[in-house]
């Protein structure tokens, strides 16, 4: 399967891993040296680069999608310790990962702390469809969120349903710190964040496509980091927004815009000499 047509959006070919794989936030296995780096994060409005360098790393095996993130920080802290916390309000990292009519939410910081919401576009909430019906998506029984967009933002397909107790099931994700975690010296060199996404929990998003993914299966998946002080260690408000790729809009839910990742059957660095 060939790549989509569009060619302002980032792309990404995401291999097999060439062995296991520890949750530990190290990135220290043999498949992370091999994999294949995106680009630096940039503006999500822009596209200008960020002061920080991060960047991320796709891979997979027959039970989980695997990313690896490099955050460079030089003073690396965060502050909040409970699940489902607003990790967006601390520096973090985060991953959308996108089907036809929902989307997936996660958020990390510096605590292994994160966040998750799972989104439904109203428009397709009716009977018949798949999501319609099912206990854990009733916002009547659930706590939601309601949003038509961010930042000023609206998306042209209007409102969509946050579930806001919806939880990966059996996901995996660890943190590393280069550094002293929240000992504000501005001497650190940064963080990497290790995740793994049981292919089962992805059913609800895969609009069909098989699990694992065949060869050249593409998704829609973005990365990014929002980050809450500037170089001077002054807060910002809004928090500045780094992406895979540029959105346009201060907004990271739009599906449109997210990375093409197609999935390869090759091992990782198979070939290389």
């Amino acid at each position: 399967m060939g790549w989509p047509e569009s060619h302002e959006f980032a792309r990404y070919t995401c291999y097999r891993t060439a062995g296991p794989i520890v949750i530990d936030g190290k990135l220290d296995e043999p498949s992370w040296k091999l994999a294949p780096r995106s680009s630096p994060f940039v503006d999500i409005i822009t596209g200008q680069p960020a002061w920080f360098d991060t960047r991320v790393a796709l891979l997979w095996d027959d039970t989980y999608l695997y990313f690896g993130f490099i955050a460079e920080e030089a003073d690396v802290w965060a502050t909040l310790t409970e699940r489902d916390s607003r990790i967006y309000e601390d520096n973090d990292v985060e991953v959308f990962i996108a089907g036809q009519d929902a989307y997936y939410e996660f958020e990390i910081n510096a605590l292994n702390t994160v966040y998750e919401v799972f989104w439904i576009w109203k428009d397709i909430f009716k009977s018949g469809n798949p999501y319609y019906g099912r206990p854990e998506f009733n916002p009547d029984m659930h706590p939601t969120l309601e949003i038509s967009g961010i930042g000023g933002h609206v998306h042209p397909r209007g409102e969509r349903w946050g579930f806001l107790d919806w939880d990966f099931p059996g996901l995996l994700h660890g943190v590393h710190v280069d550094g002293t975690l929240n000992k504000r010296a501005g001497t650190d060199k940064g963080w990497s964040v290790e995740l793994a996404f049981p292919w089962k929990g992805l059913e609800l998003l895969a609009d069909g496509r098989s699990l694992p993914p065949r060869d050249g299966d593409v998704w829609r998946i973005d990365c990014s980091r929002f980050e809450q002080v500037d170089p001077q260690g002054q807060r910002l408000d809004p928090s500045a927004g780094w992406t895979w790729n540029r959105h346009g809009h201060y907004d990271s839910h739009i599906p449109e815009t997210f990375t093409y990742v197609r999935f390869s059957t090759q091992v990782v660095g198979a070939g290389l000499k």
